[in-house]
């Protein structure tokens, strides 16, 4: 009982339920493990006896947790209103406020004492807060309490005399926390839209260098914008990779989520290449690029990331020492000083990795930590592979925002929707510099279920929910910043993450692993603030098996979920696919993902095949097949009933467009086209499972017959076309872009 009670009290579970009648225990050992990386020792009965004292006597004397969320409109928490009377409450806000803040107190016998009337705390607090008895929240807010401006502060509470707590009986006991004030929900899509899922090294253009680039994305985006009414294009994470030779492909195992990947730069676009002192040198770069498109389009190759990044480096050495403008110099200093110390970190990581390699753990101990002598010096010495870095950062930010402005400005309602992956490398940027915010010796995945009695080790740190509170979230703060700073909308990969999260502690299966609890109610207030502040739309990633009150938690913030068009059955009934108006409408509707395989293959058992030939298969293949045409029929029986598939079940491309017309069908507020449907394209991007046994993130988009296909090429394609009508006929009327003349500020 006691290792159980500490474990609870540290949000580390000792069970678990893959289904609703089923709990399978926890190994002791993965608790203690589990512990050992939040920093508390429970090796041996002794050790829990203590550790389970002192974090019982912590949580019984204090007031506060270490977070309190006010949600904006709605009744304040008990952790404020179970206060004792006379408590006097000093907000702190994030940015520094024009007078001294003032305290508010909660008043003793139903009078609020003049000192502490909410006037002087919106005085000290927020000065443009309305006047006294404009509401500005629910009626279920004491009067003595004044909401300060949205935000991340920091509150302190005084308790003046009171017996039983302090040193001495009847001495003050002061507090404090984290206050987190945010709106009450996430911005919204405005009205229903359709748009493209991609994933950008595999759209290729006529221009591009061996792969899809920001240059591609912004033309995508254009061109569906103005001539399909797409109103958003998503993407995959653009987090930046792990330098090294080979490097990782995956997008969603990065060094750092905090800052984007130079290699989708689009070279050209770069102001000083019009000003290089060796143009020769640029073009026979350009050159040797046109040959890595040209064997990837044209001769069967891979997409070869770390050959596209070799090329773009030595492009980008020329172009980082072509002098700035002054106007150019002026931003590049803005931009470093917005960034500040996490974009120093971050550069300073990149150089020491060509010195000493991608894992910062093999590096010369000194430099293992980033606030040591050794690493001050070695930035001194590596100056200018340092700035080199951040200048990098800096041009692809650029590139990025104009991305999404020319998404809105061919008309789209959201634009670009970028992906937030769910951890980092753990040799990256991000854990060597922000070390005590990471659970070392810990990854995270998934536990056992139908699909996978293994369990999954995805090979990634999490974060410490310990110490994101001790920081006021922090970290993830500014992760949520530089995503949101030029997106429309920001889909977050396996949003269940933010509840909590399977840890597999090193050396141990899949199968015993443990999950680990977030503060949900801070990690959805720092999500929704930021969000909002950003007027960014939020969608969740919340396929397979999802906790009981999470996706209601979610829509309660105004975070939209994930449908796939073939894992929406009644499965607490009779198991049918679910009928169009039966769908939720806050939600993505698509067809597939990039795990999964493409409608062509699924419509064909394409990808039922693929799978035997590469060993995945748990049964038989007949019996795959069987049941994989039993589920495939029951949903083109359905499409024929509701009249979307008037072609017949034997045209693979009708049913492709049938599909499209029955997510038209439901309510959902976004419709995703995954962009390789368009052309029937029948390779998954990614396969689960495989590691070299198939070629994970590196295929380009390609037809029906496999044929690798360029953004031109797609955009003139008959078969895309025809996909596209059926969701332009459903659209709704065209958005005005221009302002008539009489309506123009002079």
């Amino acid at each position: 009982m006691g290792l159980s009670r500490l474990a609870a009290l540290h949000g580390v579970a000792t069970s678990f339920s893959p289904s609703a009648d089923v709990t399978v225990p926890v190994p002791e050992g993965t608790v203690v493990a589990v512990l050992a990386a939040l920093g508390v020792d429970a090796a041996t009965p002794e050790a829990v006896r203590e550790a389970l004292a002192a974090a019982e006597s912590a949580a019984g004397s204090r007031m506060l947790p270490a977070t309190v969320v006010v949600w904006a409109g709605e009744p304040l928490p008990p952790a404020l209103t179970a206060l004792p009377a006379g408590a006097e409450l000093t907000v702190r806000p994030e940015e520094p406020a024009e007078v001294p803040p003032a305290p508010m107190c909660v008043p003793t016998g139903g009078t609020v004492p003049a000192e502490s009337r909410p006037a002087d705390v919106r005085a000290a607090v927020d000065p443009a807060a309305p006047a006294q008895g404009a509401p500005s929240r629910a009626p279920a807010a004491p009067g003595w309490w004044t909401e300060p401006p949205p935000g991340v502060h920091r509150l302190t509470v005084r308790v003046p005399g009171t017996p039983g707590r302090g040193s001495g009986s009847g001495e003050p006991v002061t507090e404090t926390c984290t206050l987190v004030v945010a709106p009450a929900h996430v911005p919204q899509p405005p009205g229903r839209s359709h748009g493209f899922l991609v994933q950008l090294y595999s759209l290729l253009s006529a221009r591009s260098w061996g792969m899809g680039d920001l240059g591609d994305l912004a033309d995508l985006a254009s061109w569906s914008g103005r001539s399909l009414g797409a109103g958003f294009v998503q993407v995959n994470p653009l987090h930046a990779a792990v330098l090294g030779n080979p490097t990782d492909p995956s997008p969603y195992r990065p060094s750092s989520r905090r800052f984007p990947d130079p290699v989708h730069l689009h070279i050209e676009s770069v102001p000083e290449y019009g000003h290089a002192p060796d143009p020769a040198a640029l073009d026979d770069l350009r050159r040797r690029a046109a040959e890595l498109s040209e064997a990837v389009l044209n001769k069967g190759a891979l997409i070869d990331r770390d050959a596209v990044w070799e090329l773009k480096r030595q492009a980008l050495d020329i172009l980082v020492a072509v002098p700035l403008t002054p106007g150019r110099r002026a931003a590049y200093c803005d931009f470093l000083a917005e960034q500040g110390q996490a974009l120093e970190d971050h550069a300073l990581w990149c150089a020491l990795a060509e010195v000493h390699g991608s894992d910062w753990h093999t590096w010369p101990a000194g430099l293992r930590d980033p606030r040591s002598p050794e690493t001050a010096r070695a930035r001194g010495e590596l100056l200018d592979r340092v700035d080199f870095h951040c200048r990098l950062a800096w041009l692809t930010d650029a590139q990025l925002a104009a991305a999404q402005r020319a998404a809105k400005d061919a008309g789209m309602a959201v634009g670009i929707v970028h992906d937030l992956a769910v951890g980092v490398h753990p040799g990256g940027a991000d854990t060597w510099a922000q070390q005590d915010a990471f659970a070392h010796g810990m990854s995270v995945g998934a536990p056992p279920d139908a699909f996978n009695a293994r369990g999954q080790d995805w090979g990634l740190p999490p974060w410490r929910p310990d110490a994101l509170a001790a920081s006021g979230y922090a970290p993830y703060r500014g992760l949520l910043r530089g995503l949101l700073a030029h997106a429309g909308a920001l889909r977050i990969d396996h949003v269940m993450g933010l509840f909590r999260l399977w840890w597999v502690p090193e050396g141990r299966p899949p199968t015993e692993g443990t999950y680990v609890s977030h503060d949900a109610e801070a990690m959805l207030a720092v999500l929704v603030l930021e969000a909002h502040r950003a007027g960014t739309v939020v969608i969740g990633e919340d396929l397979g098996t999802v906790e009981p009150g999470v996706r209601e938690a979610l829509a309660r913030r105004g975070v939209l979920g994930t449908s796939v068009l073939w894992f929406e059955r009644d499965w607490s009934g009779t198991g049918r696919p679910l009928a169009p108006e039966e769908w939720r409408e806050d939600c993505l509707a698509t067809a597939t993902t990039h795990d999964l395989p493409s409608t062509a293959a699924r419509l064909t058992g394409d990808h039922v095949t693929l799978r035997h030939r590469l060993g995945l298969l748990t049964r038989p293949l007949d019996e795959e097949r069987t049941e994989d045409g039993t589920d495939t029929a029951e949903w083109l029986g359905l499409l024929s009933r509701l009249g979307l598939l008037p072609e017949g079940g034997d045209d693979e491309e009708a049913a492709v467009r049938a599909v499209h017309r029955f997510l038209l069908r439901t309510p959902a507020r976004m419709a995703g086209v995954w962009l390789p449907d368009t052309i029937g394209d029948r390779r998954p991007q990614n396969l689960p499972g495989t590691w070299d046994q198939y070629p994970n993130w590196r295929l380009p988009i390609a037809d029906a017959e496999g044929r690798p296909v360029t953004l031109e090429e797609l955009a003139a394609s008959p078969r895309l076309h025809r996909l596209m009508d059926v969701l332009r006929l459903r659209q709704e009327p065209p958005r005005t872009r221009t302002a008539p003349p009489g309506a123009r500020p002079s």
